[in-house]
């Protein structure tokens, strides 16, 4: 089977950068926005499924033309492992990962 993260987007990643992401999620050292939430909603996602998204998924772009700072866009699936989901955050000033939006990932991206 094909990582879903492969089909997706080809390039390279730092592995240091999802591990990082990881880690927040893991610790539960993340927030999420208000944005971040009604998109979930919408979607019918949990924060499981953003969660387990995260886990199992990968880094398939980094934008750093941001002034607030580098933003990392991770594809994932869902606790059903079937729905491919997006989530866009960003490491925060405070150390905390902020996810900025979520959402079900309906056309390859990249």
């Amino acid at each position: 089977m094909v990582r879903l993260a492969e089909f997706y987007y080809n390039k390279q990643v730092s592995r240091s950068d999802i591990d990082r992401i990881r880690e927040k999620i893991r610790l539960c050292h993340y927030d999420m926005s208000a944005h971040a939430m009604e998109e979930m909603a919408e979607d019918m996602l949990t924060i499981l499924d953003v969660e387990e998204a995260v886990l199992t998924g990968q880094v398939i772009r980094v934008e750093k033309d941001d002034p607030r700072g580098t933003k990392y866009i991770v594809v994932g699936t869902a606790l059903d492992q079937q729905t491919p989901v997006g989530i866009v955050g960003r490491f925060a000033s405070s150390g905390r990962y902020l996810i900025i939006t979520v959402y079900e990932v309906t056309q390859i991206e990249g």
